[in-house]
């Protein structure tokens, strides 16, 4: 008699923990949740998304590999948002620059220049391997 309560006990309890969702069934509703963030526009909330789903669930392969080009577009579109605002800021420098009176205000400005041109370098320098590893598909 204990045996055979102890069995139906024991399926009782596999059969309401197999109920419950699945690793991959969480996973795929974050993915869907990534591509609604996606659709309107939020990116930096997809890629926070996206490292969370990389570290949430490591072993679900497929649903890493599909945001995978989600991660990509969203990295590139704010580095391309972020390269129109340097690029604002440097020529309002740079014509800054030309309308100082003074050998310190130039060096000044000239500072900011410089560290506005590195950073636009480096942004378009990101969006080309955005783009490389793109075409590599």
């Amino acid at each position: 008699m204990k045996a055979k309560v102890f069995f139906l006990t024991a399926v009782a309890a596999v059969t309401l923990l197999s109920c419950g969702p699945t690793e991959s069934d969480n996973a795929a509703a974050l993915v869907a949740q990534i591509e609604q963030l996606y659709a309107d526009g939020k990116y930096q909330t997809v890629l926070d998304s996206i490292t969370s789903l990389r570290q949430r669930y490591p072993k679900e392969v497929e649903a890493r590999r599909h945001v995978l080009p989600i991660w990509q577009d969203a990295s590139l579109r704010i580095a391309q948002a972020d390269i129109a605002r340097t690029d604002s800021a440097l020529q309002a420098t740079i014509a800054e620059m030309e309308a100082a009176k003074t050998i310190r205000e130039r060096n000044f400005i000239g500072i900011r220049r410089d560290s506005l041109q590195v950073r636009y370098d480096v942004l378009v320098g990101t969006v080309r391997v955005i783009h490389r590893r793109q075409q590599e598909k």
